[in-house]
Protein backbone atom coordinates (compact mmCIF):
# COMPACT_ATOMS: atom_id res chain seq x y z
CA UNK A 1 0.00 0.00 0.00
CA UNK A 2 2.81 2.48 0.53
CA UNK A 3 4.26 2.08 -2.82
CA UNK A 4 0.91 3.20 -4.10
CA UNK A 5 0.50 5.89 -1.66
CA UNK A 6 3.79 7.84 -2.21
CA UNK A 7 4.02 7.86 -5.58
CA UNK A 8 0.59 9.18 -6.07
CA UNK A 9 1.19 11.98 -3.28
CA UNK A 10 4.32 13.30 -5.64
CA UNK A 11 2.24 13.33 -8.49
CA UNK A 12 -0.24 15.14 -6.74
CA UNK A 13 2.17 17.75 -5.46
CA UNK A 14 3.32 18.47 -8.76
CA UNK A 15 0.15 19.87 -10.29
CA UNK A 16 0.63 22.56 -7.30
CA UNK A 17 1.74 25.50 -8.77
CA UNK A 18 4.91 26.71 -7.42
CA UNK A 19 3.38 30.43 -6.25
CA UNK A 20 0.79 28.60 -4.70
CA UNK A 21 3.44 27.22 -2.06
CA UNK A 22 4.66 31.00 -1.71
CA UNK A 23 2.59 31.57 1.76
CA UNK A 24 3.35 33.76 4.30
CA UNK A 25 6.17 32.38 6.70
CA UNK A 26 7.61 33.94 9.66
CA UNK A 27 10.99 35.08 8.73
CA UNK A 28 10.21 36.27 5.21
CA UNK A 29 9.23 38.72 3.28
CA UNK A 30 5.27 39.32 3.31
CA UNK A 31 3.91 38.40 0.00
CA UNK A 32 2.19 41.23 -2.11
CA UNK A 33 -0.87 42.19 -1.70
CA UNK A 34 -3.06 44.46 -3.95
CA UNK A 35 -6.80 44.64 -3.51
CA UNK A 36 -9.24 47.55 -3.30
CA UNK A 37 -10.73 48.77 -0.08
CA UNK A 38 -14.31 48.58 0.98
CA UNK A 39 -15.12 51.82 -0.61
CA UNK A 40 -13.03 51.18 -3.92
CA UNK A 41 -9.84 52.57 -3.62
CA UNK A 42 -6.57 50.40 -4.62
CA UNK A 43 -4.83 48.99 -1.71
CA UNK A 44 -1.00 48.09 -1.65
CA UNK A 45 0.93 46.41 1.11
CA UNK A 46 3.73 47.83 0.62
CA UNK A 47 1.94 51.79 0.70
CA UNK A 48 2.37 50.78 4.18
CA UNK A 49 6.49 50.38 4.12
CA UNK A 50 7.82 51.58 7.39
CA UNK A 51 5.12 50.13 9.45
CA UNK A 52 4.15 47.64 11.72
CA UNK A 53 1.28 45.99 10.36
CA UNK A 54 -1.38 43.36 11.28
CA UNK A 55 -3.22 41.88 8.66
CA UNK A 56 -6.64 40.23 10.18
CA UNK A 57 -8.30 38.06 7.46
CA UNK A 58 -12.14 37.66 8.40
CA UNK A 59 -15.54 37.19 6.96
CA UNK A 60 -18.55 38.25 8.59
CA UNK A 61 -20.14 35.00 8.81
CA UNK A 62 -17.09 33.22 10.91
CA UNK A 63 -17.84 32.66 14.71
CA UNK A 64 -14.19 33.23 15.71
CA UNK A 65 -13.93 36.27 13.75
CA UNK A 66 -16.96 37.96 15.65
CA UNK A 67 -15.45 37.23 18.99
CA UNK A 68 -12.00 38.55 18.35
CA UNK A 69 -13.51 41.52 16.79
CA UNK A 70 -13.75 43.64 19.74
CA UNK A 71 -10.30 43.47 21.22
CA UNK A 72 -8.43 43.71 18.02
CA UNK A 73 -10.52 47.21 18.06
CA UNK A 74 -9.41 48.06 21.34
CA UNK A 75 -6.00 46.82 20.46
CA UNK A 76 -5.69 48.80 16.98
CA UNK A 77 -6.30 51.90 19.12
CA UNK A 78 -4.44 51.22 21.78
CA UNK A 79 -1.22 50.48 19.82
CA UNK A 80 -1.78 53.15 16.67
CA UNK A 81 -0.05 56.06 18.33
CA UNK A 82 3.19 53.49 18.55
CA UNK A 83 2.61 52.70 14.72
CA UNK A 84 0.73 49.82 14.61
CA UNK A 85 -1.52 49.87 11.13
CA UNK A 86 -4.25 47.20 11.56
CA UNK A 87 -6.02 45.92 7.82
CA UNK A 88 -9.02 44.07 7.63
CA UNK A 89 -8.81 41.75 4.98
CA UNK A 90 -12.76 40.60 4.50
CA UNK A 91 -12.62 36.91 2.04
CA UNK A 92 -15.51 36.11 -0.48
CA UNK A 93 -17.50 39.13 0.29
CA UNK A 94 -19.03 42.57 -0.65
CA UNK A 95 -17.59 45.57 0.38
CA UNK A 96 -20.84 46.19 2.18
CA UNK A 97 -20.66 43.26 4.08
CA UNK A 98 -17.20 44.27 5.48
CA UNK A 99 -18.60 47.87 6.07
CA UNK A 100 -21.12 46.22 8.22
CA UNK A 101 -18.93 44.31 10.05
CA UNK A 102 -16.40 47.05 10.77
CA UNK A 103 -19.80 49.05 11.76
CA UNK A 104 -21.08 46.63 14.00
CA UNK A 105 -17.68 46.12 16.05
CA UNK A 106 -17.32 49.92 15.98
CA UNK A 107 -13.57 48.65 14.58
CA UNK A 108 -11.14 52.17 14.16
CA UNK A 109 -9.95 50.47 10.86
CA UNK A 110 -10.45 49.79 7.42
CA UNK A 111 -11.01 46.66 5.16
CA UNK A 112 -9.48 45.43 1.56
CA UNK A 113 -11.30 43.12 -0.38
CA UNK A 114 -10.14 39.68 -1.49
CA UNK A 115 -12.80 38.85 -3.39
CA UNK A 116 -11.32 36.10 -4.95
CA UNK A 117 -9.55 34.70 -2.12
CA UNK A 118 -6.51 34.54 -3.83
CA UNK A 119 -4.39 36.97 -1.54
CA UNK A 120 -5.85 35.03 1.44
CA UNK A 121 -4.32 31.93 -0.57
CA UNK A 122 -0.86 33.43 -0.69
CA UNK A 123 -1.15 34.15 3.34
CA UNK A 124 -1.81 30.77 4.17
CA UNK A 125 -6.08 31.55 5.02
CA UNK A 126 -7.16 28.64 4.40
CA UNK A 127 -9.69 28.97 7.39
CA UNK A 128 -10.33 31.99 9.19
CA UNK A 129 -10.06 34.19 10.80
CA UNK A 130 -6.51 34.02 9.70
CA UNK A 131 -3.44 36.78 11.55
CA UNK A 132 -0.54 38.28 9.65
CA UNK A 133 2.10 40.43 11.98
CA UNK A 134 4.56 42.11 9.98
CA UNK A 135 7.44 44.40 11.06
CA UNK A 136 8.25 47.48 9.66
CA UNK A 137 11.16 46.16 7.07
CA UNK A 138 7.98 43.72 5.79
CA UNK A 139 8.93 41.00 7.49
CA UNK A 140 6.41 38.35 8.39
CA UNK A 141 7.14 37.95 12.34
CA UNK A 142 4.07 35.61 13.43
CA UNK A 143 1.41 34.25 11.12
CA UNK A 144 -1.02 32.08 12.82
CA UNK A 145 -4.56 30.26 11.26
CA UNK A 146 -7.10 29.97 13.55
CA UNK A 147 -8.91 32.24 17.06
CA UNK A 148 -6.27 34.15 19.36
CA UNK A 149 -6.58 35.25 22.52
CA UNK A 150 -6.61 38.96 23.10
CA UNK A 151 -3.09 38.66 25.17
CA UNK A 152 -1.63 36.61 22.08
CA UNK A 153 -2.53 38.89 19.70
CA UNK A 154 -0.64 41.81 22.07
CA UNK A 155 2.13 39.48 22.34
CA UNK A 156 2.63 39.28 18.71
CA UNK A 157 2.02 43.15 18.13
CA UNK A 158 4.64 44.15 20.73
CA UNK A 159 6.82 41.93 18.51
CA UNK A 160 6.41 44.08 14.99
CA UNK A 161 6.43 47.79 17.26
Amino acid sequence: MKRLVYPVIAALAMLVPTAALAIAKAGQPAPVMALSTSTGKPFTLASLKGKAVYLNFFASWCGPCNSEAPSIGKLSTKYKAKGLTVVGVNELESGKQADEFLKKYHLPYGAVLDSDGKTGRDFGAIGLPMHVFIDRNGVVKTSRLGEMSPQEIETAIKEIL
